[in-house]
């Protein structure tokens, strides 16, 4: 019932009269958004960076859950549990300011330490060829640790007596892996990948508090495009 909403997109809305009484625009909105300059920056920008984030992610994540499942002090696991999901309790609005205090032009960490190297400062909130790497790394150091844990489960769960019996027969550690952690872990894999792929184009609430889509529209997405359409300049059918 609430999709047959998306008839808004093919009238021009107008609120006195009511969606159904609004004057059919027909294709005209769609045309208008092709036709910006902006539009083919935007579906590359929010495809290619989910799809960033999804290897980084993932591979950050299993390397960690490995680690961990390594380790036999139990004292430890849980420390390094705690420092690892630390991160994705953490609000973004909070991370955007610790970002912030790292990057800012004059007081932040980086560029004072580069100050007291003799460097010239570097002026991460106007330059957009940083913010690709800047964005990938926030959102592994937040959401890797979490992931982690369901992937670290998982290699808890399997039998032991499997990775003895492939050293008997000689294998390396790697090999081990190869044959035996990486098959077991591929349906958990699956399952955290529909997760990630569902939220997919909701590329909005590490950008927005970052950056807002800046500088230069490095970081501009899909759903930055529907907030400030929308909701910042009203225009809904649009």
């Amino acid at each position: 019932v609430p999709m047959t909403g998306i008839i808004i997109a093919f009238k021009h809305l107008n609120f006195a009269k009511g969606i159904l009484h609004s004057d059919w625009a027909g294709l005209s909105n769609f045309e208008y958004l092709f036709k910006t300059p902006d539009a083919a920056l935007i579906t590359r920008n929010t495809l290619l960076y989910n799809f960033a984030f999804i290897v980084v992610n993932t591979t950050v994540s299993i390397l960690i859950a490995i680690l961990l499942s390594e380790l036999r002090s139990k004292t430890k696991v849980k420390i390094f549990q705690s420092a690892v999901l630390i991160p994705s309790l953490i609000s973004i609005i909070i991370v955007s300011y610790l970002v912030y205090a790292f990057l800012s032009g004059r007081t932040g960490f980086v560029n004072g330490l580069l100050t007291s190297l003799g460097k010239e400062n570097i002026s991460f909130y106007t330059e957009s060829k940083y913010w690709p790497f800047i964005l990938i790394f926030v959102n592994c150091w937040k959401g890797a640790g979490y992931s982690s844990i369901i992937y670290l489960a998982a290699i808890l769960g399997i039998d032991q007596e499997m990775y003895e019996a492939a050293e008997i027969d000689g294998a390396t550690r790697w090999q081990a892996f190869r044959t035996i952690t990486i098959p077991f872990l591929l349906p958990i894999l699956s399952v955290v990948l529909v997760l990630v792929l569902k939220d997919g184009l909701m590329l909005y609430d590490y950008v927005y508090a970052l950056t807002s889509g800046g500088p230069g529209g490095a970081t501009e997405s899909i759903t930055m495009l529907v907030y400030k359409q929308g909701f910042q300049e009203m225009k809904f059918s649009y």
